[in-house]
């Protein structure tokens, strides 16, 4: 290869005019692409316009691809939070319907009970006002036993009476006259004839056992048994039946 390159470089090298030729190299690859001065660069010409068309359509299918992908992703997530919200708010409206118709249904239910305390109540508060009535009935007439009973052994109590009304008057009356039962009259004149002759004992045949009147010149008291045995009864009643004093 030296001989053969020797030989080439003689040749060109004689005559007096000959110059020497500048050997170019092949180059090592190929140049497809050409720089914007028409040489080679290694690239093939871009258009910007293309380009821009490019960018264009990749930044839109990266904005779409971004785009599915935060939907699909919000969806999962709103899904999620919708299911939670949907749960708690259904438990809660199921609660509170819940509670109203258990409502209901016990109001429902306790309707014949109500019904029936009711009527127990009443029946109690019937029971209730005869069982006082009754005793009022029964204090009354043991009192009329017992105030008999005494009377026919002592008559002379109702003297005792007699005292307590004058008493209560401002000064002993000029006039006097004390009107009892027959019967009383006969047996207290005979036990005090005394204070029957002064106190003007009288008998009316028209009056009950254990009636007395006080008659002076400038009034008449009645302080019999019967007088004060209705005070008593009706201060019993009081007491004991205020619903029947009311009506």
């Amino acid at each position: 290869m030296k001989d053969e390159l020797k030989s080439r470089l003689g040749r060109g090298t004689t005559g007096a005019s000959a110059r020497p030729r500048v050997y170019k190299f092949p180059p090592l690859r190929k140049n497809t692409l050409q720089d914007d001065t028409g040489g080679h660069n290694g690239f093939a010409p871009v258009d910007g316009a293309i380009l821009q068309q490019q960018l264009a359509d990749g930044f839109q299918e990266g904005m779409n691809r971004g785009f599915e992908q935060g939907l699909e992703e919000g969806r999962g997530e709103g899904y999620q939070e919708g299911v939670r919200l949907g749960f708690d708010e259904g438990l809660r409206k199921g609660h509170e319907e819940g509670k109203v118709a258990g409502r209901e249904l016990f109001v429902e239910a306790a309707a014949p009970l109500d019904t029936v305390a009711r009527q127990v109540n009443d029946w109690l508060t019937a029971y209730e006002q005869r069982r006082r009535e009754e005793l009022v009935q029964l204090v009354e007439k043991v009192s009329r036993q017992v105030i008999r009973c005494e009377l026919t052994l002592h008559p002379t109590q109702l003297l005792t009476l007699v005292e307590e009304a004058l008493s209560s008057l401002p000064k002993m009356p000029q006039e006097l006259k004390v009107c009892l039962n027959s019967e009383e009259f006969r047996r207290i004149s005979e036990a005090e004839p005394e204070r029957a002759r002064e106190w003007g004992l009288c008998a009316d045949a028209q009056m009950n056992p254990g009636e007395c009147r006080v008659i002076t010149e400038t009034s008449e008291m009645d302080v019999g048994c019967q007088h004060r045995l209705e005070q008593c009864v009706d201060a019993l009643k009081e007491s004991l039946l205020p619903e029947s004093q009311d009506a």
